[in-house]
C-alpha cells in the first residue's frame, strides 16, 4: 500500500485525489495546504467580493469530500522543502513526512512590484479567499481604490470593487487592457464597456510610490499624476511557487518541468496546475499556462498516472474567458501575432463596433492555432476542438467567421464524433 502526498489544495491536487481514488481506494492519500480553508474555486472569489454569490457558493468541495475519500486533509501547514533523495518534504515547523509518490501542485503567487510603500497596510494581492475577505473588511471605510495591472485579475478585482460602489482606477502599464489574452482591436471593445460602467482605466502609465503614513492615502505614477486611493490591489501576474525544491535535482523553468506524462525529471515526483510547465499545442513549446481548466485536466492526469496508468498529455491550450458588465470574451490559443511574424500567419477578422461584436482567427498552414471572441462566443467549443484536434480547416475556411457555423460543419473531420455533443 502506498502513500501518496499531494501539496496542494486546489483544482489540481482535487483532480488528482479522485483520479487516484478511481483507481486506488486503500492507499493512504494526504492533501497539504498552506491555507486554513477547504478547496475552493479561485475564479469565483471577485464574484464573492462583488456580493454576487455567497461564502458557501465559493467551496469547490465541502469539507465532507476528504472524509466520503478517506483522505487525510492537513491545513495551514506550510511545506518548507522536498526531498527527493529521502522521498520526504519538511514542513516549516521542522516535521517531516514520508511518501512513495509526490504530486507538486503548489500553484502560484502574485507579483508584486518592487516600488516604495508596496508593504503598506491596505495592498493586496488578489489571489485567495483571504484576500477577498481582507478586502472585504475595509470597504466600509473605503471610498476609494486603485488597481495596478490591466490583466484578468485586476479587471476581475476592479469589476468587483465598482459592484460595491467604490470609485476604482485601474492603472495599466501598456497601452491597451487583457494584452495578455486580446489584440488591441478586442481590449478597447471591453475598455469602452468598463468605462461605461464608471471603471477609470489609466494607460500607458504605472504606478511609482504608495502615499501615507500607515494608511494609504493616494497612488504616485511615473507621469507625476497623484490619485487618490485608500485600498491598493495588485493584479500583476504571477510567479509559480517553488521554493520548496529550489535546492534539489527537479528541472525547472518557469514553473516545474513536467513530461507528457505529468512528471517530473523525478520518477516518483508529478506536477500540475499553476506551478506547471508543460508542452502548450499552440505555441509549439513548453510554458505555464496557469488557468482553472487546465489544472483540472493536469491533475486528473497526473492523479491517474500516479495510482499506476500511463496516460499521455497532449498539451494545454490557453483559455481565457471573462464576462464584464454582460459582454462575454474568450480567447484561445494565440491571440496576437508578433509584426516580425506576419508572413507565416494568417488571420481572419470580423469587427462590428455598434453591436460590439469581434471574431478573430489565426491560422497556420491552414491550421487554427489561436481565437478572440467579444460579445459572441457560442463557437469557443467548436473552436476549441479544431485547435486541439489540429484540424485542416481549408475546406470549410470560408465558413469560419460566418453566423451559421458550427458543429456540423467539422463533424467529418473530429477524431470521436460520438462524443461531439457532449
Amino acid at each position: 500500500m502506498k502513500q501518496f502526498v499531494i501539496i496542494g489544495n486546489s483544482a489540481a491536487g482535487i483532480a488528482a485525489v479522485e483520479a487516484i481514488r478511481q483507481k486506488d481506494k486503500t492507499s493512504k492519500v494526504m492533501v497539504i495546504s498552506d491555507e486554513d480553508y477547504s478547496s475552493y474555486c479561485r475564479c469565483l472569489i471577485s464574484y464573492y467580493l462583488a456580493g454576487e454569490v455567497k461564502e458557501d457558493k465559493v467551496l469547490y468541495k465541502p469539507e465532507t469530500f476528504y472524509k466520503e475519500n478517506n483522505i487525510e486533509l492537513l491545513l495551514n501547514k506550510k511545506v518548507l522543502r522536498v526531498d527527493p533523495k529521502k522521498n520526504r518534504i519538511t514542513f516549516e515547523d521542522k516535521n517531516q513526512l514520508n511518501y512513495d509518490c509526490l504530486l507538486i501542485a503548489t500553484g502560484a503567487s502574485p507579483k508584486f512590484p518592487e516600488i516604495q510603500g508596496i508593504k503598506k497596510r491596505g495592498v493586496f494581492g488578489f489571489r485567495t479567499i483571504k484576500d477577498a475577505k481582507d478586502i472585504e473588511g475595509l470597504l466600509p471605510v473605503t471610498k476609494t481604490a486603485s488597481v495596478l495591472g490591466g490583466g484578468l485579475i485586476g479587471l476581475k478585482a476592479a469589476y468587483a470593487l465598482k459592484k460595491r460602489n467604490i470609485e476604482v482606477k485601474v492603472i495599466i502599464k501598456s497601452k491597451q487592457a487583457l494584452s495578455q489574452m486580446l489584440d488591441y482591436e478586442a481590449a478597447l471593445l471591453v475598455q469602452e464597456r468598463l468605462e461605461e460602467n464608471g471603471i477609470e482605466l489609466v494607460l500607458g502609465q504605472d504606478a511609482t510610490e504608495i502615499i501615507g503614513n500607515g494608511d494609504i492615502k493616494a497612488v504616485k505614477l511615473d507621469s507625476g499624476k497623484v490619485l487618490g486611493s485608500s485600498i491598493v490591489i495588485v493584479g500583476k501576474g504571477v510567479s509559480a511557487n517553488m521554493d520548496i525544491i529550489k535546492e534539489t535535482d527537479i528541472k525547472v523553468n518557469e514553473g516545474i518541468i513536467a513530461d507528457d506524462l505529468l512528471r517530473t525529471n523525478i520518477s516518483n515526483i508529478y506536477t500540475a496546475g499553476d506551478v506547471c510547465e508543460s508542452f502548450d499545442l499552440t505555441l509549439g513549446k513548453y510554458s505555464v499556462n496557469a488557468l482553472w481548466p487546465i489544472a483540472v485536466e493536469q491533475g486528473k492526469i497526473a492523479g491517474a498516472n500516479m495510482a499506476g496508468e500511463n496516460i499521455h498529455y497532449e498539451g494545454s491550450v490557453g483559455i481565457n474567458s471573462i464576462e464584464f458588465f454582460g459582454l462575454a470574451v474568450i480567447s484561445l490559443g494565440i491571440y496576437k501575432v508578433r509584426d516580425e511574424e506576419k508572413n507565416l500567419f494568417e488571420e481572419l477578422k470580423y469587427l462590428d463596433t455598434k453591436a460590439r461584436l469581434y471574431k478573430k482567427l489565426v491560422l497556420k498552414d491552414n491550421i487554427l492555432l489561436g481565437v478572440i471572441l467579444v460579445g459572441d462566443i457560442k463557437n469557443s467549443g467548436v473552436f476549441l476542438r479544431l485547435i486541439r484536434e489540429r484540424i485542416n480547416v481549408s475546406t470549410f475556411k470560408e465558413r469560419l467567421l460566418q453566423e451559421d457555423f458550427g458543429y456540423p460543419d467539422i463533424m467529418d473531420f473530429v477524431r470521436d464524433k460520438e462524443s461531439i455533443y457532449v
